[in-house]
């Protein structure tokens, strides 16, 4: 049966999602910058309140995946702290200037996981050679690859992600990307046993005065009052369907 990793950007997201029969939390914040690393209140609470995998994502910031020493000694401290926390795995990438893994680094990082499952993020959809990574990602040992076969979305994908999927020798190829209950069943085709959704949408602001003029964000387009939360039916509907491989096309 295909599993079901969903993408959380808070806790009460999180355990929504668990009650809806989500498979595994990706912990997360700002959803903006598609996904940053949680805070140590977040994790500790998390810790406390989920029964189910939760596997927290290590990026200090938005943007590209090659970090300066000092972004890269933050990720170290991170990944030990959830570590230490008893987390059982970690999300996490890290590649060099020229779209490459940067094997060096991702050497340190495996070797302060011990133990923990690490799942190697999008930034393996920008890398350069997608096979070559993949090749070098195996040797790493890394449990799994959430990638949308270097496209937009994971359905634009299918092709990479079927290539990858028939390819792989080690880590669990899980597809990611505008993944819903319209198009589960192509990833299930292709011998897809992993898929991560956000499976939500975004929900306005319960704050009902807005100061007119004020903002604290620097990009004016943003709404700030709203948010991205997991919609429990979605989860509920998404899991439904994995758990009947056979009526997924007829759900389309």
């Amino acid at each position: 049966m295909t599993k079901l990793e969903v993408c959380c950007y808070s806790l009460a997201c999180a355990l929504e999602a668990e009650r809806a029969g989500a498979d595994r939390i990706e912990l997360c914040a700002s959803q903006p910058e598609g996904g940053l690393t949680p805070s140590y209140g977040t994790l500790m609470m998390a810790r406390e309140g989920l029964a189910i995998p939760v596997h927290p994502i290590v990026r200090p910031r938005g943007g590209d995946f090659c970090y300066d020493s000092y972004a890269f000694s933050a990720m170290k401290n991170d990944v030990a702290a959830i570590r230490d926390m008893g987390f059982p795995g970690v999300v996490i990438g890290v590649l060099d200037a020229e779209g490459h893994i940067d094997l060096a680094r991702m050497r340190q990082i495996m070797a302060l996981c011990n133990g923990m499952d690490v799942t190697f993020h999008r930034a393996f959809d920008m890398c350069l050679n997608p096979m070559v990574a993949l090749e070098q990602l195996t040797q790493l040992g890394v449990a799994r690859i959430l990638t949308s076969g270097q496209q937009q979305s994971a359905e634009l994908g299918l092709t990479l992600l079927r290539e990858l999927v028939q390819h792989t020798q080690g880590p669990e190829i899980m597809a990611g990307g505008g993944i819903r209950l319209t198009n589960l069943h192509k990833f299930v085709d292709i011998g897809i046993r992993e898929v991560h959704s956000s499976a939500g949408g975004h929900v306005p602001s319960p704050v009902r005065h807005r100061k007119a003029g004020v903002t604290l964000c620097t990009d004016l387009e943003f709404d700030e009052f709203s948010r991205y939360c997991v919609d429990a039916d979605v989860v509920a509907t998404m899991k439904s369907a994995l758990c009947n491989d056979g009526s997924l096309s007829r759900t389309a």
